[in-house]
């Protein structure tokens, strides 16, 4: 075997997202950043966590920014504050990961699966729609919608607020993939009654672990929130005034994140170029992702559907075959997972959903894959459809 230092760049592992890349440009500041902490010692709640809520408020123009400890308590949290009872029903798209549905059931609700666009893998206005009308014929009270901003994109929002509006809805954004993209002209975080995202390492501003946040707008909600991730406190650790959670987002975290946020636009930049390059590399070769006018991605994933016909398992298994590493996002919708399955779907079903999951294939993406790396990419996708 030869050694690593050795391999030509044509035989070099690709990695699917190159955190290490990151660190290399990075490390000794987070390095500094994590010392700090441990030399002051507040690993809880200190210091550090205010200063990065507030300096990612100031990013996306939000209000209020409150960190918790990952993007499934975001939710959680958003829920609690809009008072989600038994019996309930929330909208939710299906083809989206378990944590958008999963904590809807936590409070004994009932998610209603929607079907999704194809062109931009996000819910469906006009599914959304069904999905009110089935809730309402199954007996159950609609209240709420949360959609998913997948890959990066955000989701087609002002047909969604519409329906919102229209029906008495309240709508979270779950941006755990989209933070830091824009929807004409308004950033992600301010757009909704609530955002939550996710700083999971794999997410476009991820730490060192898990974390996550939420963007309000509303000062009494905030108040709530502040609340409920620390037990429900009220004037003190000893006064608890509702139930709550322990999802405070850890102090090393926030310290990491602040520094990975200096770079954060220059990342986003970056990610915009190499999705750009591997539209015209793939362009003729796959249906590659499109971005609506007016709005923009921070390409958490770069997904792509194969040709009609084509096995996405055999694809995949040449491709690692040629060292290319890929995922399915997702292979299964969440209405055809063991979980779910007993969970309303909107209209007379979700076909797109169920049509995607058979068709998309995300590819390496992150700000520092060079052009060599995305041709030998292209061409080790283009001779697995070829076989």
């Amino acid at each position: 075997m030869p050694d690593a230092a050795i391999l030509q760049a044509s035989d070099a592992p690709i990695e699917f997202i190159d955190l290490g890349a990151q660190r290399r440009r990075l490390g000794p500041r987070i390095d500094e950043a994590i010392l700090r902490v441990v030399d002051h010692g507040k690993y809880i709640m200190g210091p550090e966590v205010a200063v990065f809520e507030q300096e990612l408020a100031a990013f996306c123009g939000a209000k209020h920014v409150l960190s918790c400890a990952n993007g499934t308590d975001a939710l959680g949290l958003a829920l609690m504050v809009k008072g989600l009872k038994p019996g309930q029903a929330v909208l939710v798209p299906s083809f989206t990961f378990a944590a958008t549905a999963e904590v809807v059931a936590w409070f004994d609700a009932v998610p209603v699966f929607v079907d999704v666009r194809e062109d931009t893998f996000n819910l469906d206005p006009a599914s959304l729609e069904a999905g009110i009308v089935t809730a309402v014929r199954l007996g159950l009270e609609p209240v709420g919608i949360i959609s998913v901003d997948l890959f990066g994109l955000p989701a087609e929002y002002d047909q969604i607020l519409s329906t919102a509006v229209a029906h008495g809805l309240w709508l979270i954004c779950d941006a755990a993939q989209s933070f830091g993209a824009a929807y004409k002209g308004r950033n992600v975080g301010t757009i909704g009654h609530m955002t939550t995202t996710s700083f999971f390492p794999s997410k476009p501003l991820g730490c060192y672990g898990d974390g996550g946040a939420i963007l309000v707008e509303d000062d009494d909600a905030f108040a709530v929130l502040k609340s409920l991730r620390v037990h429900g406190q009220g004037s003190d650790k000893y006064d608890n005034v509702r139930i709550g959670m322990n999802a405070r987002l850890d102090t090393i975290q926030a310290a990491v994140l602040s520094e990975k946020l200096t770079i954060f636009t220059d990342e986003i930049d970056a990610r915009n170029r190499v999705a750009a390059r591997y539209q015209e590399l793939l362009d003729e070769v796959v249906i590659v992702p499109q971005i609506p006018i007016g709005l923009t991605s921070v390409w958490a994933q770069y997904t792509v559907r194969l040709p009609i016909g084509r096995d996405r398992d055999r694809v995949a298994a040449k491709l690692k075959a040629a060292g290319v590493p890929t995922a399915a996002y997702y292979a299964k919708p969440l209405h055809s997972q063991s979980a779910y399955r007993n969970y309303p779907v909107a209209g007379n079903g979700l076909p797109v959903c169920d049509r995607l999951a058979y068709e998309v294939l995300s590819l390496p993406m992150h700000p520092y894959l060079d052009e060599n790396t995305q041709d030998r990419i292209a061409g080790a996708l283009r001779a697995a459809l070829r076989d």
